[in-house]
């Protein structure tokens, strides 16, 4: 694991800023573009896959992210798939134009493939399938569009947090979920998170809709959402709570800290994605492991399939997760 110093190295700043900006300090008055820089350091050092030099082809792809730049800080996951696109692209010889949600952008004549990461309305799947039939979307089942895509099994990542939960005793299990958006209000994505943890408990008859609180995917909203279940809840907090991603989890940790609830003596937490901030945060971060990287290189892989052959028909790649116990379960 790369330490903090190599982080500081790479990005160019102190310890002790890399320290505070990957615990989302928020007392820490530093740049957006610092914050990229140090971001971008941790999640490199962390990429371990090698990198094999290749003939360099002169393609082009475009890189449609339904984040905005400054969201992509706030949650490190998607950062982490975009980087793995781009690796694998570098690798093969091919430049990147990136889009971001809140920009308005056409796509260059010369591009040949889009790689779409996140979630993305009906509406914004047509456009982009107008540009090109080569096109991949990573994070977003879209096989019923007819159209390649790189998913998660969220299943089997829920069924192993709480198998883990429950084989270790606990019967009362609080749950953190976030509420993604479109840029259309008509639609609103639902988390596959938020309803296989109430389809499993309610199997094990152990739901209890008052353990579980959604908001949005980021450490501000973990912290509030952490402090409103410490408020409603007192005495009756749940032992154990599975968080359906680390942004959301890092907040909750604050929260339970601020409370003086100790981790993990007498609150269990999960995270969900194993960002490369997870292992510095205090406690260190229990989570599932999702392979972001491997996310990203997958959904070049199958656009690239797609750029050099007549396939008729989409694919859909589904990748395991690792449940990863560190600090902040016992």
């Amino acid at each position: 694991m790369a330490t903090i110093k190599d982080i500081a190295d790479k990005a160019n700043v102190s310890s002790a800023t890399v320290s505070r900006v990957l615990n989302y300090d928020e007392t820490l008055s530093v740049g957006d573009e610092t914050k990229k820089r140090i971001f971008e350091a941790a999640e490199a050092l962390d990429y371990t896959k090698y990198q094999q030099k290749k003939a360099k082809k002169n393609g082009k792809i475009a890189i449609v992210q339904w984040y905005t730049e400054k969201e992509e800080l706030d949650d490190l996951y998607y950062l982490s798939i975009r980087l793995g696109v781009e690796k694998r692209a570098e690798e093969e010889g091919y430049s990147v134009e990136r889009h971001f949600q809140n920009t308005a952008f056409e796509i260059s004549s010369d591009i040949e493939g889009i790689v779409a990461i996140g979630k993305f309305s009906d509406s914004q799947i047509e456009q982009l399938a107008l540009w090109t039939k080569n096109i991949c979307f990573v994070d977003f089942d879209v096989l019923g569009y007819k159209l390649d895509s790189v998913v998660v099994d969220f299943e089997q990542a829920v069924y192993s947090v709480m198998k883990y939960f429950i084989g270790k005793g606990h019967q009362r299990i609080g749950f953190i979920g976030g509420q993604e958006t479109y840029d259309d209000p008509a639609q609103t994505p639902v988390d596959k998170r938020t309803i296989l943890v109430e389809n499993y408990l309610r199997q094990q008859n152990i739901y209890d809709k008052k353990y579980m609180f959604i908001g949005a995917f980021n450490v501000s909203a973990g912290y509030q959402l952490m402090k409103q279940a410490l408020q409603e809840l007192d005495d009756d907090l749940p032992p154990a709570f599975f968080i359906a991603n680390d942004a959301l989890a890092i907040g909750a940790l604050r929260a339970l800290q601020e409370a003086e609830v100790s981790v993990p003596e007498q609150v269990e937490v999960i995270g969900f994605n194993d960002i490369s901030v997870a292992k510095y945060v205090y406690p260190t971060l229990s989570t599932v492991k999702v392979y972001t990287e491997i996310m990203g290189e997958a959904g070049f892989d199958l656009l690239l399939d797609r750029i050099n052959s007549d396939r008729k028909v989409a694919k859909k790649i589904t990748l395991s997760t690792d449940l990863i116990l560190r600090e902040s379960t016992n």
